[in-house]
């Protein structure tokens, strides 16, 4: 089967993943990075298949792509297509995201960010567990 983010996989490295985070966070949203966060770190998982780890790096791929559908640099949309390929990504994978994932996606965000808006993660949690 072949993924929208599939030609991605190739522009993923995991500095250029945090780079864009740390840098772009207000303009991509706390929701978006811990999606992000949430892939990112199934993909660490041992216990993730090869499939669904080559649906990450298209994903996380994308995200990291200055161009894709909507170009990041257009004002008010830019992010909006990304959010989209992480949540369908999400959806795909969703079975490889357990406590351990969530805790260490909260983890770097609270160590970058301090105290995230938890309603919003538990939002992301639910619809994605």
């Amino acid at each position: 089967m072949k993924y929208p983010f599939d030609p991605y996989k190739k522009k993923f490295s995991e500095n250029k993943l945090w780079k864009k985070i740390t840098v772009q966070v207000k303009k991509i949203g706390m929701k978006t990075v811990y999606m992000a966060l949430l892939l990112f770190y199934a993909y660490k998982r041992k216990d993730t298949p090869l499939w669904a780890k080559n649906i990450v790096l298209g994903t996380l791929g994308y995200f990291i792509s200055p161009i894709d559908i909507i170009p990041d640099l257009t004002p008010f949309l830019g992010y909006t297509d990304d959010a989209g390929m992480l949540a369908l990504g999400l959806v795909i994978i969703s079975s490889y995201i357990d406590q351990d994932v969530k805790t260490n996606a909260r983890e770097k965000l609270r160590s970058w960010f301090g105290d995230e808006n938890n309603d919003e993660l538990d939002e992301i949690d639910e619809e994605y567990s």
